[in-house]
């Protein structure tokens, strides 16, 4: 099977939620995501629990632990490929409804228009 494509979703201020999010949670906590991230883009639509797990309309979630905590991050499939919407550290049994909204409202900005919805590093 053919690797799939990851983008992350960029803000219209070309911030971009999922590597401010990044930033802030443990190094141990961040390579753990980048496995995560690795094994989505290697089996796109066929990763299953517990590794990741379909949420509500289109959203998803990739699925990291580390000492008792969870990091979520929720994603969007796209024309074959995957589109990082943000990450959140997950307290109690579900992901908060206004963490699935947020990802819902981002989908519909970048399907309008993806080329302005994808990060992509700045080059010297």
């Amino acid at each position: 099977m053919p690797e799939t494509e990851v983008v992350i979703f960029e803000e219209n201020d070309s911030s971009s939620p999922l590597l401010e999010w990044f930033d802030e949670i443990p190094e141990k906590a961040q390579n753990k995501c980048i496995v995560k991230i690795e094994r989505l883009a290697e089996l796109g639509y066929e990763i299953r629990r517990p590794e990741g797990d379909i949420l509500r309309d289109g959203i998803y979630e990739l699925r990291a632990s580390l000492q008792g905590v969870q990091y979520r991050i929720l994603y969007f499939f796209n024309e074959g490929r995957v589109v990082l919407s943000h990450g959140i550290i997950k307290k109690g049994n579900e992901v908060p409804s206004v963490e699935i909204d947020r990802a819902i409202e981002r989908k519909g900005r970048f399907l309008m228009n993806p080329e302005k919805h994808t990060y992509r590093e700045e080059t010297p």
